[in-house]
């Protein structure tokens, strides 16, 4: 899958922020852009991960593939 990220300096923290508008709340940072890629990228992957859930008796836990 591919994702679009948005990459901006802050010459203020001299620092590069990394947001991935499709994913809210997904967001990294990084001292160079290179670093800030690299860390949008782990978030992106971490944020993908399954998370546990409780499912009621009745309730049924399929999978779907997009893509």
């Amino acid at each position: 899958m591919r994702f679009r990220v948005v990459l901006e300096y802050d010459p203020e923290a001299d620092s590069y922020s990394a947001v991935c508008p499709e994913l809210p709340r997904c967001a990294s940072a990084g001292d160079t852009e290179e670093e800030a890629r690299r860390n949008i990228e782990e978030a992106i992957q971490l944020y993908l991960l399954p998370a546990e859930i409780e499912l009621s008796p009745t309730a049924k836990l399929v999978e779907v593939t997009v893509g």
